[in-house]
């Protein structure tokens, strides 16, 4: 073991973080994957078109999102598989008992976008620690790849905000 790893340090920087960073991608490919149907129920339940447009638009970028991790797991060698997110099942719960337990349209809109901005900083998070990773590793093409996909779940984190104080949370 302690060869290998000797190996890797001389041919990788940080090498000590490789299989952190691969685990952490199954992790989020997981997660996207997850994501995908708790979007479509999260968009079928919302009332306002506004938040609708937003729940299917980042339903079609996760789509994106996980073809970019795709090609991050190609760049590093390693193949693109997937794992069950522990803390994506948790927050999509959190959103089906909300569709659950709020009927008045303003306020289900409300939290589903409570629900959805937890979600999306949760994915900020990983990916942030993700490009840490990657550009520690001097992994470039995977650090560019994550990095774009960071940028976006930032971009719909404010929308949802823009969304929820424009129309959303006043009566």
């Amino acid at each position: 073991m302690a060869t290998s790893t000797k190996t890797k340090e001389a041919v990788m920087p940080n090498a000590h973080l490789h299989e952190l960073f691969i685990d952490e991608l199954r992790d989020i490919l997981g997660a996207e994957k997850q994501l995908l149907k708790g979007l479509k129920k999260m968009e079928k339940a919302a009332t306002s078109p506004s938040l609708k447009s937003a729940f299917g638009e980042h339903y079609t970028q996760t789509e994106g999102q996980i073809e970019r991790l795709k090609a991050a797991f190609e760049s590093v060698g390693s193949p693109a598989r997937a794992k069950k997110c522990r803390a994506m099942e948790g927050l999509l719960g959190e959103a089906d008992e909300i569709i659950e337990n709020f009927e008045e349209s303003n306020v289900l809109d409300a939290a589903l976008i409570s629900a959805a901005q937890k979600v999306e900083h949760y994915e900020i998070a990983s990916y942030g620690c993700l490009v840490t990773y990657a550009k520690l590793m001097e992994h470039t093409e995977a650090a560019n790849l994550l990095a774009e996909t960071l940028a976006e779940e930032k971009d719909t984190d404010s929308k949802l905000t823009e969304i929820a104080m424009s129309e959303v949370n006043e009566g």
